[in-house]
Parts: structure tokens; C-alpha cells; sequence
């Protein structure tokens, strides 16, 4: 179980017909009333998902949410806004809720319609499959080039947080073409959810790349009911924050890990940077440099590609602060660079797994980014996607 793993959530998953042959259409709700919050993708030609879920959000707390795959319901005007509209009212009508209690979240191709006629009469299967047993279904109806469902649950102190996500390709901060529903029976005010969310995704979700592409439809929702039952205490509240991190960062290293016909999962360790921005940025530019992800594929270090990317990292209108002499450089715990000087070592890569640290030697400004290699698949996937 994931979403449902907490108390009093029910999730479906069935076939609507909008994708060929699988099933497309997600169901999550609370059985108790809830609050909740989400962040959305930065990309300034938003999806129209997006746009009614910020609206629902500014006037109600989410009771349930409806992830459709298939199509991602973007660029596609005021015509696209409506049918989403349409999605939130009819699932609101058979939950016996108000439309601004529903989320809706689309993937999938990018400026094609919805075909709104089968989404809205899968609505009833899905609303009549609602069960603690259909977080799989669930998980499985979201995907689009994803090879498996990704979902994760973590329990704590009486009570618990579960969470399945989407994510493949068109990856990269702020935030990906990803979809993550969080769930949690711990109790939260409803004024504090998108406090609590924030810093669990800017460690998780915004700290990954497979491509560099920041898509239109990235969303992540954390819905909490309080059906544990249990007292809040200080003690509670920082086993909550920590179970939270830990279904994000078990959910975002899955999304990596299943890039786009990827073989390697790569940890980007940046360190000794002047601060975490230019650690953050030199971090990110090595984590989506097609050459260092090209490397990876290949199983060979060429370590060089990687001084390169961090020398050209962009920053506050110019480039990070990285001096030669002072860097040092490890693979997988095998020293290519002690300030400045080659070491003339050649790291094992060959295990589908690289950890790559970074030590500046200029301050204390550290950040960390999870990517993977870039090889002849993603460019297959991707030039076959709508065909």
C-alpha cells in the first residue's frame, strides 16, 4: 500500500480508455474530512490542471483528487480549463463534494483535447472502486513511459505517510514531469500543510534531473486527515517532518532511478562551495550535462566533463565561483582530483550506481542533486512518443 497505507484513504485505478490498452484514470480521496496543499511546476505555459487546481486550493481544502494519464491537457486554451471544470464537478457529484474540494491532475501528450466523454464516464467505475486495497491500480493508472509504479509508505509513531508519484522523463526542478499524491493520517491545521510540503520537496523532488526539461503539469499534493488519532507534540511534529522527507526522497530517487532508458543512478555531492546557492547551481549544472550523463552511460568517468560543467555553472547573472587549484573530485569514493593535482586513478563506474563528490575547498555551501545517464533509449522513447 501507499496512498491508502495511512488511515482513512481510498484510492482506485481503472481503465477509461484514454490511453491504449491500460489503465488511465486515478481516484485518491479522504474518507474523513482533510486539509491539504500542493506545489506546482514554475513553467510559465502552465497546464490547464494546474491553473484549476490553484484556483480550487485558494477557496477550499482538497478532499479528493483525479489524476488522468494519456494527455496532458496543456496548451490547449479555454477549451482545456472547461474540461477540467467538467473533471473536478462530475467527481465532486458522485463524492458528495464541492468541485473546489477536487484536484485534478493530467500527464501525458501536450496539446491534445482530453477526450472528455470517456474520462467523465470512467469517473463512476473508479468512484465505485474506491477501496484501502486500490493504491496499486491507483499507482499504476498515473504512468505514461514509466517502466513500474512508484509508491512508498512510511510509518512512525502512530501514524503514517504514504505516497505514489509518475515520472520517467521531461524531468528537472522546479519541478519535473512528475505527479506525487502524498497522503497522511497525522493531524495538521490547514494553514500549515504547504509549510510542512515545501522543504520536503525542495530536498526531494526539486533535487532531480534525468533531462533538464521542466515540464507543464508537474504537481505534488499532500493530503492530511488526522485519522491516527494521536496528540501532537514537538517530539511528533519532527517525526512527521522526517517521515514526509523520507516518502519524497524514497519517491524521487524511484522517478530517477526509472528515467528514460536509463542505466545509472548518479548522486551529485557538491561541497566547500561559497554558499548553498552556487553549490545548488554547480550541482545542478554537472547533474544535466548531457556530456557527464553521456559519460555515465558509457561507464567512464572523463572526469574532466565534470570540472567543466561546475566552471560553467550560471549564477546571479555570471558563473559560480570554482578556483582550479582548490577542487577536489571522488567517484564512488575513489579520489581523480585532490586540490587541483590528478591523482592518475581510473574509478569503477560499472555497477549502474556513481556517487560523484565535488569538493570546492572555498566555504561551507553544500547541496546535492540525483540524476541519471542519458543514453540511445531516451532519444528512442522520446522521437517514438506519440507514434
Amino acid at each position: 500500500m501507499s496512498v491508502t497505507a495511512p488511515r482513512g484513504f481510498l484510492a482506485s485505478g481503472i481503465r477509461a480508455g484514454i490511453r491504449w490498452n491500460a489503465k488511465d484514470l486515478a481516484l485518491v480521496r479522504s474518507a474523513v474530512p482533510a486539509v491539504g496543499a500542493a506545489m506546482f511546476t514554475v513553467n510559465q505555459v502552465q497546464a490547464a490542471p494546474v491553473i484549476v487546481s490553484k484556483a480550487h486550493l485558494e477557496v477550499a481544502q482538497p478532499q479528493a483528487i483525479v489524476v488522468n494519464s494519456g494527455v496532458a491537457n496543456a496548451a490547449t486554451g479555454e477549451r482545456g480549463e472547461l474540461d477540467a471544470l467538467a473533471t473536478a464537478a462530475e467527481a465532486a457529484r458522485l463524492l458528495d463534494l464541492e468541485a473546489e474540494e477536487v484536484l485534478v491532475l493530467s500527464t501525458g501528450v501536450i496539446g491534445a483535447l482530453l477526450p472528455l466523454a470517456k474520462l467523465l464516464s470512467g469517473l463512476r467505475p473508479a468512484a465505485s472502486a474506491l477501496s484501502t486495497a486500490g493504491s496499486s491500480d491507483a499507482a499504476e493508472a498515473i504512468l505514461t513511459t514509466d517502466t513500474r509504479t512508484k509508491q512508498a509508505a512510511v510509518s512512525l509513531d502512530g501514524f503514517t505517510v504514504g505516497g505514489m508519484a509518475k515520472g520517467s522523463g521531461m524531468i528537472h526542478p522546479r519541478l519535473a514531469t512528475m505527479l506525487a499524491v502524498i497522503t497522511t493520517d497525522y493531524p495538521l491545521a490547514p494553514g500549515e500543510t504547504l509549510d510542512l510540503l515545501r522543504p520536503a520537496v525542495d530536498m526531494s523532488f526539486n533535487s532531480i534531473t534525468v533531462d533538464g526539461e521542466c515540464s507543464t503539469n508537474d504537481a505534488v499534493c499532500l493530503l492530511a486527515n488526522g485519522a491516527s488519532g494521536i496528540e501532537r507534540t514537538p517530539a511528533s511534529d519532527l517525526a512527521f517532518a522526517l517521515a514526509l522527507a523520507r516518502v519524497c526522497r524514497d519517491l524521487s530517487e524511484q522517478i530517477v532511478a526509472d528515467g528514460e532508458g536509463a542505466t545509472v543512478l548518479a548522486e551529485i555531492e557538491v561541497s566547500g562551495a561559497v554558499d548553498d546557492g552556487q553549490a545548488r547551481a554547480i550541482a545542478a549544472r554537472i547533474a544535466t550535462s548531457p556530456l557527464v550523463k553521456t559519460a555515465l552511460f558509457g561507464h567512464d568517468a572523463n572526469w574532466g566533463r565534470v570540472l567543466s560543467a561546475a566552471g560553467s555553472a550560471p549564477y546571479s547573472g555570471g558563473f559560480a565561483t570554482v578556483d582550479s587549484s582548490r577542487v577536489s573530485l571522488s567517484y564512488n569514493g575513489t579520489s581523480v582530483l585532490e586540490r587541483g593535482k590528478p591523482q592518475g586513478t581510473e574509478p569503477d563506474i560499472s555497477n549502474g550506481s556513481c556517487r560523484i563528490e565535488l569538493d570546492l575547498g572555498l566555504g561551507g555551501g553544500s547541496a546535492s542533486y540525483l540524476t541519471s545517464d542519458l543514453s540511445y533509449e531516451y532519444v528512442r522513447i522520446n522521437a517514438d512518443y506519440r507514434t
